[in-house]
């Protein structure tokens, strides 16, 4: 299967979508625990807009629950990364318990805070 093309500026991020790419990101990478969700960041060597990968474990739920958290930080991150561009890293933002009760004007302050404490 080919790589995935880069996203084009203006367009819709990257993203992470296989296990290796995850497990990358989650050794080699920073991570901040804040609020609502748990951000890894790993920086690359290049000037690329980032690349997203949205986790939910099934300690928060069943299948519902889980999709309907991912889509509530996938749209968070969607906002936010409009009016913050960030390039040359990976983004994995972890879903927890939390996530799905949080506001969501909260919710994207937490990706702002650990955006910030992870050094993005």
């Amino acid at each position: 299967m080919p790589a995935q093309p880069p996203s084009l500026p203006g367009g819709n991020p990257g993203r992470l979508k296989r296990r290796p790419e995850f497990l990358r990101v989650a050794s080699s990478g920073k991570k901040a625990a804040v609020g609502g969700v748990v951000l890894q960041a790993m920086a690359r060597q290049d000037a690329l807009p980032a690349r997203l990968g949205f986790t939910v474990t099934k300690k928060v739920g069943n299948a519902v629950i889980r999709n309907r958290t991912r889509r509530r930080l996938k749209e968070a991150a969607r906002l936010l990364l409009a009016e913050r561009p960030v390039t040359g890293v990976d983004l994995v933002l972890i879903g927890r318990d939390s996530t799905r009760k949080r506001n969501f004007i909260a919710l994207q302050g937490d990706i702002r805070r650990a955006l910030d404490r992870t050094g993005v």
